[in-house]
């Protein structure tokens, strides 16, 4: 399991991050977190282990989905291929509450 950010210490440090919206492209029409890059979660996984997202190692990353799930699973596979991933506790949910 990924380490968790809250909404709040994410909003606080979201400069020191890249945020990785991993919901589909219509789930997005509800909103996203401002500056995210969305990449559905199948794509951040490909792209993760075929290497085409190099730029992002080494810096810090933040996946995100509607409630916590897709998240937390993208961020443990970018952990698994080396990256350093934390995900958003609760998701776009809990961004919007806090």
């Amino acid at each position: 399991m990924a380490d968790k950010i809250t909404a709040q210490d994410l909003k606080a440090k979201k400069d020191e991050f890249v945020i990785i919206d991993v919901r589909e492209a219509d789930e997005i029409e509800s909103g996203m977190i401002e500056g995210s890059i969305n990449m559905p979660l199948g794509l951040t996984i490909r792209n993760a282990k075929k290497k085409q997202i190099e730029e992002m190692r080494g810096k810090k990353i933040c996946t995100y989905c509607g409630t916590g799930y897709r998240g937390n699973i993208a961020a443990d596979e970018l952990n698994k291929e080396g990256f350093n991933a934390v995900t958003l506790d609760g998701g776009f949910g809990s961004w919007n509450q806090s």
